[in-house]
């Protein structure tokens, strides 16, 4: 368990700051949480790298529940629209976190005897991109008004060019858009601490 503690406490500093972050605006289709979330799979990776799958899989499910508390607390705090946290929201998120990163943990663990990029960089852009369609269409699609019939999502159905330049569609596929484009940059970007953090603690173990 001391060995998990430090991949622990990591995974539930990111959720919560997420869930902070995710309230402040960043520009028309991105939110400050953007930044800060896929470091959640960095923290999966370099855990699942250093004490394998099975110990990946325990500090993703210390996140999950982190995440659960969040949701519970925002769905009790009221915002100017209502709660911070509404039930859609609350749902995508934890099934896209969990689903993602469960994901992310099999494909790595897939992977782990190829080039030390290829593992990180595969599971992150597959499991992202899991979590990114599983999120927004569980909090905005309109055929899942069902979910939460009290919880007016009609804003986010509006037609918009994607990103502003592309062709029309509901502008809550722009969040989602926007949203995996800076996941997957920051796949990219994660791969040098995760070559840095990984070596060092390899280094220790042997």
């Amino acid at each position: 368990m001391n060995r998990l503690l430090p991949g622990i406490l990591a995974m539930a500093v990111i959720v919560m700051a997420s869930n902070i972050l995710v309230q402040h605006p960043m520009g028309a289709y991105l939110t400050w949480g953007a930044l800060s979330y896929p470091f959640a799979f960095l923290v999966t990776d370099l855990t699942n790298r250093i004490a394998g799958p099975a110990a990946a899989r325990r500090v993703v499910l210390a996140g999950f529940v982190t995440g659960i508390l969040c949701s519970l607390i925002g769905t009790q705090i009221v915002g100017e629209f209502g709660p911070l946290v509404t039930l859609r929201i609350a749902l995508g998120s934890g099934l896209a976190f969990l689903s993602a990163q469960m994901l992310d943990v099999a494909i790595f663990d897939r992977l782990r005897r190829h080039r030390w990029w290829v593992a990180p960089f595969v599971s992150t852009l597959v499991s992202s991109t899991l979590d990114t369609l599983i999120f927004f269409t569980v909090a905005f699609a309109g055929f899942l008004v069902f979910l939460e019939p009290g919880n007016d999502v009609s804003w986010a159905a509006g037609p918009t060019p994607l990103l502003g330049i592309g062709p029309v569609l509901p502008f809550w596929v722009s969040l989602a858009a926007a949203d995996w484009c800076v996941k997957i940059g920051l796949d990219a970007v994660a791969l040098v601490p995760f070559r840095i953090i990984a070596g060092k603690l390899m280094a220790r173990v042997a």
